[in-house]
């Protein structure tokens, strides 16, 4: 299959482009069963004289190329209606009647300058499906966001994660306005599957889902709060599709010189203690770090629980039942040699006192930690006992 993109360096395009790219070369085993010979890209700055070559030897297009924030109104139907109409010449003359699918707007419907040159775009390539048997599939797109999209253009998405990941100002009209959402990377699927879509009838029209209607103050906050997390260590709920598809969205936006960055520690002589994350309703996960030869813990827990995961060093944890049996003795001993070259995960359960010491002479001893809810001061659930 030899694949012709024109707008391959839009939004949408350049997102196709590479995934068509990691099929090609066998890495999205999700697509195994497609074969993709020959990618041809197409946008502004390529030779016009290749759009002719290009037709006479794609098996399917993706037509992505479009205008929508021109300088001149004429130039909406020079750039979407004028070259579409380029586009199924070139076909023509070559005799080429394969499938080609459209990337129109939710703007067709509307009586608006980009609309009428998307929606006659759309009346030329229907007439061609109707003339010459070709496969068409106009998919009319609402606000699609993701990465790569270009910010302070024409998505507020874009524009939004930009400005909060440069801790730049941002302007929300109307927060109760409430907007269509397709995630890029679900467009993408979408196109993708396409490629393998029979047409048993003449229903031009298909959709992406999901579509996520979302109120414009709500993705307005988020984007705040994803900012905010850098100083809260708390995760977004990822358990959420669209916060999760936002989240990812937001992380592209930042620059490249802020991808680190730092941590607040509770260190002295026995070595540091660091929370990395919090979450809302998953716990938190920190970083505990002990010196050679010292002993950190000999305490216990009602409710909370940790998993103790020692990543680097050699030490042992320890842990005894709290109180003693009917006879006045402390409860057994219980101990788990640990090491960084035999990950597993150690248990602390509630009830039981526990301590963790670092058997090395020279190198720090380095634990994992998760606890089943987020360190608060004001109800610790840590109370001494010597192990």
């Amino acid at each position: 299959m030899k694949i012709l993109i024109t707008g391959s360096q839009g939004f949408i395009g350049s997102n196709l482009k590479e995934s068509l790219k990691n099929i090609r070369q066998g890495y999205d085993h999700r697509f195994a069963d497609l074969m993709i010979e020959e990618i041809y890209e197409y946008d502004l700055d390529t030779d016009p004289a290749l759009l002719s070559e290009y037709c006479a030897s794609c098996s399917f297009v993706f037509h992505l190329a479009g205008v929508n924030r021109p300088q001149k109104t004429e130039e909406y139907m020079s750039g979407n209606l004028a070259f579409t109409e380029t586009l199924i010449d070139h076909l023509r003359k070559r005799s080429n009647y394969c499938p080609i699918v459209f990337s129109s707007s939710i703007q067709a419907s509307l009586d608006n300058p980009y609309g009428q040159s998307k929606k006659a775009a759309e009346k030329l390539l229907i007439d061609h499906s109707i003339e010459t048997g070709a496969q068409v599939m106009i998919y009319r797109f609402p606000n699609i966001f993701g990465k790569w999209c270009r910010p302070n253009y024409n998505s507020v998405v874009a524009t939004f994660c930009h400005n909060v990941a440069r801790n730049l100002p941002i302007t929300v009209h109307d927060p109760e306005k409430d907007i269509n959402l397709v995630y890029i990377d679900d467009v993408i699927t979408e196109l993708i599957d396409s490629l393998k879509y029979t047409q048993e009838s003449k229903d031009f029209y298909h959709e992406v889902s999901p579509v996520y209607r979302v109120r414009l103050g709500y993705i307005a906050e988020l984007i705040h709060s994803f900012r905010e997390t850098r100083n809260t260590l708390e995760l977004p709920d990822m358990g959420d599709e669209f916060v999760r598809k936002l989240y990812a969205t937001y992380l592209s936006y930042l620059p490249e010189n802020e991808l680190s960055y730092p941590l607040k520690s509770a260190a002295d002589e026995r070595g540091s203690f660091t929370e990395v994350f919090r979450t809302e309703n998953r716990g938190q996960f920190s970083i505990n770090i002990v010196k050679p030869g010292i002993t950190k813990g000999n305490h216990w827990h009602y409710t909370k629980n940790e998993k103790f995961i020692v990543v680097s060093g050699h030490g042992i944890i320890r842990m005894r039942k709290v109180g003693r049996d009917a006879n006045g003795s402390l409860y057994p001993l219980v101990e788990y040699e640990v090491s960084g070259d035999d990950l597993k995960v150690v248990e602390i359960i509630p009830g039981y006192a526990h301590s963790i010491t670092n058997l090395s002479e020279t190198d720090d001893l380095v634990t994992l930690i998760w606890a089943d809810e987020c360190f608060d001061p004001k109800k610790p659930d840590t109370y001494h006992f010597e192990v």
